[in-house]
């Protein structure tokens, strides 16, 4: 078999409930504590809610690019500010056509859009700084490529909560296939009323800080964010080695009960980077905190790892940021790479109650200042499941 080209992850900005930048987000994170997530009154009518809401300020959107405007394009330019000087140094060097963008969200800009609709209810026509572009899916990704000033390939992929993650799977593919020389991608979400109606209409919101794996797990609790990273077939630093996807179809909004999907993406990635699953040091669930999910993810991981692997979910930190989701939480493995000494890896730690469900596996969950020294090349992994089946994991790697 054929080696794969590297793929390095080069670059990382992000924001999130945590914060708007990489150290500020590693330190809140290791802390274990959902401080960060903050009461809303405004998302669904009648309920107040705990989200991970980006309470820092965003910058503004470019006059020149107006048509993009919206906080869901703020969310990412503010993650790409953050990466700014190595994008510029590629784009020097390999030229715009050379230069790919793949971005990934489920919400675009209908924040703003629920904002001009209300503006028409009151005034009588929609909100004059409303465009259309904001509401595409096609807008984040061709907001990103016009401020960059890259002409190469540019899309946007929405395949509901694995959506960040496989715009990591697919900027791999472009430089794999020798389309491109460096490629922007990861993903931005924001929070809305029509999502969170969406999800409160499901029964799928719990009243505060969601969580995972315990036996009173009673719904997810909602954020935002986003996460961009640069991507170059190069040797060494972090490497995207392993990407495993599936697409069960086992229903519009649940999944597969038995954790099928899940389990083939996670095996799938394992196989596509050539490992064993007991060469993978630490695992970041999914882990949304209902009920279907939590079960079936956890009878897949199970089955592919046994009980050993420490495992966490950090969306009682940040909130499902959905369509950033994948990428935000491959920030945070890549964060947790980066930032490792002398083969140690400081671990995210798994936030709940500690009343294990004694109807699903009883997982390794990571606790606070929990760390592991595998012996060997750092290897971990992320899961991103979404509604319709849509499964991604993927595994990254960074040598001693």
């Amino acid at each position: 078999m054929k080696a794969r080209p590297p793929c390095r992850l080069a670059a990382l900005g992000v924001v999130n409930a945590l914060g708007a930048d990489a150290e500020t987000v590693w330190r809140r994170l290791l802390s274990g504590e959902p401080s960060q997530l903050s009461w809303n009154d405004a998302l669904v009518p009648g309920r107040r809610l705990l989200v991970g809401a980006v309470s820092d300020p965003l910058p503004e959107v470019p006059a020149t690019f107006a048509r993009y405007a919206c906080r869901n394009n703020q969310m990412a330019l503010a993650a790409l500010a953050q990466i700014e000087a190595p994008v510029r140094e590629a784009l020097a060097r390999v030229g715009a056509s050379r230069v790919g963008v793949v971005m990934g969200t489920s919400t675009s800009g209908v924040s703003d859009a629920e904002d001009s609709f209300r503006h028409q209810r009151d005034h009588g026509g929609l909100d004059p700084s409303f465009d259309y572009a904001q509401l595409e899916f096609g807008g984040l990704a061709a907001f990103v490529g016009e401020l960059l000033g890259v002409t190469g390939p540019a899309w946007t992929l929405s395949t509901a909560c694995s959506s960040g993650a496989r715009a990591l799977a697919s900027a791999r593919s472009l430089l794999a296939m020798g389309l491109c020389d460096a490629v922007v991608a990861g993903a931005a979400d924001t929070l809305c009323g029509l999502t969170t109606n969406g999800f409160a209409a499901l029964q799928a919101i719990c009243e505060g800080v969601t969580n995972p794996c315990s036996r009173n797990r009673a719904g997810l609790t909602l954020g935002e964010g986003a996460a961009a990273f640069l991507l170059l077939p190069e040797a060494g630093g972090i490497q995207l080695t392993g990407v495993g996807e599936s697409s069960e179809a086992h229903h519009m909004s649940a999944p597969d009960p038995t954790g099928g999907g899940a389990e083939a993406a996670m095996r799938g990635a394992l196989r596509d980077a050539g490992l064993a699953p007991e060469d993978i040091a630490y695992l970041n669930l999914h882990g949304t905190g209902t009920p279907l999910n939590d079960t079936m993810e956890c009878q897949a991981v199970a089955r592919v790892f046994g009980s050993a692997l420490p495992v966490s979910s950090t969306k009682p930190l940040v909130g499902h940021t959905l369509g950033a989701a994948g990428a935000l939480e491959a920030a945070f493995c890549w964060l947790a790479l980066a930032r490792s000494e002398d083969g140690v890896l400081e671990l995210p730690p798994h936030c709940w109650d500690g009343e294990r469900d004694p109807e699903i596996p009883a997982l390794r969950l990571v606790g606070k200042g929990e760390s592991v020294r595998p012996g060997g090349p750092l290897r971990v992994m992320t899961n991103s499941f979404g509604f319709g089946g849509n499964n991604c994991t993927l595994v990254l790697e960074r040598s001693t």
